[in-house]
């Protein structure tokens, strides 16, 4: 049975301190002292038009064993150079889900790159192959992850759908099961996932789950074209062929 108990960052075992920062000033202060780990995650205000360009990067969100920031950076002058820093370190770990479209995007508005970037998705079909069959790149959605591992029910709402440009609301920075879990979520599950390599007869190479964006482009630490693979990874049964179609 699915579970009913809302994820919540607030229930950490940890005091957490959340952030809401939209001067570059005091971003780049707080990450002089912030270390990954980390879960990422950004927004962007929505299109409501069929056709029309996505909108650029308005948010991004970061998680830590201690401390969750949101840094509204199209309220900023000029991008964190400290955050810069920090995403393209690759002794920072940066989880997501879906964290391939984000890095991609981060690039394409900001012109800045992230190493280290760790596909939770990836990483649960990697180290718990007998909990995930199909596709080895078939995407893993972060609530089903958070309701394997956590027995939580992660919820969203109409605040996914905000404008993210305007100034976050009392109830987008509150809601313990609206906005935060995407990125403290991607921290809690990286945190439980990553131990579990060490329980595996054989440990898969990180590359199997983790890459680096540079330029807009996913790659290897040496330089070479990233696509997700991993050898050691059983894909368990093929699905039953479709039935034809009764004719009408």
């Amino acid at each position: 049975p699915l579970p009913t108990t809302r994820y919540s960052w607030r229930n950490a075992t940890t005091r957490i301190r959340q952030l809401y920062i939209t001067d570059a000033g005091q971003a780049d202060a707080e990450m002089s002292s912030f270390t990954g780990p980390c879960g990422i995650d950004i927004e962007w205000k929505p299109t409501y038009v069929k056709g029309q360009p996505e909108n650029p990067v308005a948010l991004l969100q970061l998680a830590n064993v201690d401390t969750i920031l949101l840094l509204h950076l199209c309220r900023m002058r000029n991008f964190p150079k400290n955050l810069q820093l920090f995403l393209e370190n690759p002794a920072n770990i940066k989880a997501g889900v879906g964290i391939q479209g984000d890095a991609k995007k981060l690039y394409k508005d900001c012109s800045v790159n992230i190493r280290s970037c760790v596909d939770l998705s990836l990483l649960a079909r990697s180290v718990d192959n007998a909990s995930w069959k199909g596709r080895y790149v078939e995407p893993i959605g972060l609530a089903r992850l958070i309701a394997n591992y956590e027995d939580r029910l992660l919820a969203k709402g109409k605040v996914t759908r905000s404008n993210w440009e305007n100034p976050l609301d009392a109830e987008q920075k509150e809601s313990p099961c609206l906005l935060l879990p995407d990125c403290y979520a991607g921290y809690d599950l990286c945190m439980r996932l990553l131990p579990m390599i060490h329980t595996l007869p054989k440990i898969p190479d990180p590359l199997c789950y983790t890459f680096d964006a540079i330029r807009g482009r996913l790659c290897e630490p040496s330089g070479a074209t990233w696509s997700p693979f991993n050898p050691e990874y059983d894909p368990g049964p093929p699905p039953p062929p479709r039935l034809p179609k009764a004719p009408k």
